[in-house]
């Protein structure tokens, strides 16, 4: 079970041995502590609470403030049981984790919030085709068209239509670990991944 929390970069392109092009994402590390580690018996379920990052004391609970020691982003990674996975046996509290836990070629599971876009329409939101563009159309070309029911008379909940677009929880799996770089805390991942520069991301290893 590996995982780690960073934030995206930007995106660039990385040439392999033989000279292949590949886009890759920019992840930036920064070293992480355990701060629990959460047992069945105890807790109800297993699971490592990461912490990293730095916030004002008076900004942390002062319950909390012992536990995080001034961390800004605490998250927690939980192990796919139904795969087999496993909590570490050597994970303790007061244990750090950084790039290096991650190598070239390892295959990743990676989270984050998507860009915020809006009030969008349903061609841009859902790539509706919008209405003709000849015979007496105008000013119509982008319109959802009928949005009820003769039947029923009523609109069907859950129907496509124009609203908020953007800023959802998206998971990309089976991305892969292109470069590690401990000495800066940078991880390459290949392809793109969710949201903008600064965007906080969730690494984890695929188990499958």
């Amino acid at each position: 079970m590996k995982f780690i929390i960073g934030t995206k970069d930007r995106m660039t392109q990385v040439f392999d041995a033989n000279g292949v092009c590949h886009p890759a994402t920019i992840l930036r590390v920064e070293k992480a502590t355990v701060t629990k580690v959460k047992t069945a018996a105890a807790d109800g379920y297993d699971a490592v609470q990461l912490a990293t990052g730095s916030q004002k004391n008076h900004r942390i609970a002062k319950a909390q403030q012992g536990q995080f020691n001034g961390a800004a982003i605490v998250r927690e990674f939980r192990p796919k049981t139904s795969y087999g996975e496993t909590l570490p046996s050597d994970m303790a509290v007061g244990a750090t984790i950084d790039a290096s836990v991650f190598a070239p070629g390892d295959t990743v599971i990676v989270s984050a919030v998507s860009k915020g876009k809006g009030f969008q329409g349903v061609v841009k939101r859902h790539g509706f085709a919008g209405g003709r563009r000849t015979h007496g159309q105008k000013h119509s070309e982008r319109e959802p068209g009928s949005i009820g029911a003769t039947g029923f008379k009523r609109v069907i909940k859950g129907l496509r239509m124009a609203g908020r677009m953007g800023g959802d929880r998206i998971t990309v799996k089976n991305l892969t670990i292109l470069q590690v770089n401990p000495a800066e805390n940078l991880l390459l991942v290949k392809g793109a991944i969710p949201g903008r520069p600064g965007t906080l991301v969730e690494v984890r290893g695929s188990v499958k």
